[in-house]
């Protein structure tokens, strides 16, 4: 069976269930000599983990999320063997689950599970739970160290939720540091804590709220992405369309170009004097160096991408088990009164933004060892 594997050279395979014995990630193909320790896996651990946060409607589920480095890591360095990640499911309470193992949720995958596989994990979700992507984050944190030497910087942040949208990047008011400094991971201070007051108020009503990540990725040279199909923004939004609850993905100006002219939606390419330093590897002779005056492109033409910034935003749906009351479905095919108990995010963005960088990490490691095999 397929749909676990993500990747062609640098992959991953990722297992687990919310509520069995533990979650991970193989990853297959990093090259050795790279310098990783486990500490620099249980960071980007740390930042999705339920109840990782000072408030933020986070889970209450306290998991440690200490990983287990099984094989492919020697003293500090990788192997170019598989590498092996466990993190241990500890704090699971089943129980909570009991009552809904006849219904069907709405919002949630349990109906189109069960249709297509006939058996499911009614436990919190089980493979389609968002405790899944702690397996991402982990294989994630392997290909940051592999595309940190070059300098490739990727950087995500919430730029809004609960209906309330932050100042972005040349807005007054932006200030990425900030993002560090509350508990959504919002540029700007008085959005926080306008966000923040939000999401109290849902939480109290038992209900719940969407958001969008936004990602910038600087330090990446021209030339990566394989037209046609395996494009860099189209390998991106498949990437971000296979996490959960992500229903939108928009590259550089995105849906506003729709309404745009030419004349402003390109970017005018301007000469670079004298050349600059490019991560793996520079251009082919006779192709001069550009950089651009504006990045409508978000970074990419023709699936390629320009060196420019890559700039991407990602849409995440409201978090569907909310405790005010809904109706819905059992087996039986009987209208039922629902009212989820348990413990769930209020909005699930804020954990999202490290399982955003790590899948955009995955495919750029990816694509840049497919580079290598282009030219001579």
């Amino acid at each position: 069976m397929g749909g676990n594997r993500f990747g062609t050279l640098f992959s991953v395979t990722t297992f687990g269930e919310s509520h069995g014995p533990g979650c991970g990630a193989l990853v297959d193909g990093c090259p050795a000599g790279i310098s990783l320790e486990t500490e620099d896996i249980a960071r980007e651990l740390r930042r999705r983990r339920p109840g990782g946060q000072d408030g933020g409607g986070a889970s209450t589920r306290a998991e440690a999320d200490e990983p287990e480095i099984l094989s492919g890591i020697f003293e500090g360095k990788t192997l170019g063997t598989p590498i092996a990640i466990l993190i241990r499911n500890r704090n699971q309470c089943s129980g909570d689950y009991d009552e809904l193992k006849d219904l069907y949720r709405p919002g949630h995958a349990d109906w189109t599970w069960e249709v297509k596989y006939g058996i499911r994990d009614h436990r919190g979700g089980g493979r389609s739970s968002g405790r899944e992507t702690v397996g991402r984050v982990a294989a994630g944190a392997v290909a940051k160290a592999f595309l940190a030497g070059p300098g490739v910087l990727i950087r995500a942040w919430t730029s809004a939720a609960a209906g309330i949208r932050a100042p972005g990047p040349g807005e007054k008011g932006f200030d990425y540091e900030e993002t560090k400094k509350n508990p959504l991971g919002v540029p700007h201070r008085g959005s926080a804590e306008k966000i923040l007051d939000r999401i109290e108020k849902l939480k109290e009503e038992g209900d719940s709220a969407g958001g969008v990540v936004t990602c910038v990725v600087t330090g990446l040279p021209p030339g990566l992405g394989d037209p046609v199909f395996d494009k860099l923004d189209a390998r991106i939004a498949a990437a971000m369309l296979s996490i959960g609850a992500v229903k939108g993905v928009e590259l550089g100006s995105g849906f506003a170009a729709a309404s745009w002219q030419g004349s402003i939606n390109n970017d005018e390419p301007i000469p670079i004097q004298g050349g600059q330093a490019l991560p793996f590897g520079g251009l082919p002779l006779g192709v001069p160096f550009l950089a651009f005056k504006t990045n409508h492109a978000g970074g990419v033409l023709g699936g390629i991408s320009t060196g420019a910034p890559l700039e991407f935003r990602v849409a995440f749906k409201p978090v569907p088990s909310i405790s005010k009351k809904q109706r819905t479905l059992d087996r039986r095919d009987t209208v039922q009164d629902l009212v989820i108990r348990g413990r769930h995010d209020v909005c699930i963005v804020p954990r999202a933004i490290p399982v955003v960088e790590a899948m955009t990490a995955l495919v750029l490691a990816d694509l840049v060892l497919l580079n290598r095999c282009v030219r001579v």
